[in-house]
């Protein structure tokens, strides 16, 4: 059964940083990993997602401040968020997505505060 553990997050300033990571278990099929985040009163949104060949892709609003990578053996992916600003606050959720299946997996999420 596939299951995904994250952790980090917290609290920071604006313009800090904060790396989350996501491990996940019981998948043995090409996957494509990736972060999604939720706002208060907001739909969840795409952060930043990485195929099992490596392709990333980054929603506009992060990109060249935030890097996705993965450790394929492991299934394991990592978020580092840098110069972070208030309106990356969100809670962040892990995803896996089976590229065969196109089933979807999620985490239970974290949170993250970025103050000003």
């Amino acid at each position: 059964q596939v299951q995904l553990v994250e952790s980090g997050g917290g609290l920071v300033q604006a313009g800090g940083s904060l790396r989350l990571s996501c491990a996940a278990s019981g998948i043995f099929s090409s996957n494509t990993m990736g972060w999604y985040r939720q706002a208060p009163g907001k739909q969840r949104e795409l952060v930043a997602t990485i195929t099992s060949a490596g392709r990333t892709n980054y929603a506009d609003s992060v990109k060249g401040r935030f890097t996705i990578a993965r450790q394929n053996a492991e299934n394991t992916v990592y978020l580092q968020m840098n110069i972070l600003k208030p309106e990356d606050t969100a809670l962040y959720y892990c995803n896996l997505r089976n590229e065969g299946s196109y089933s979807d997996y999620w985490g239970h999420g974290t949170q993250v505060y970025v103050s000003s």
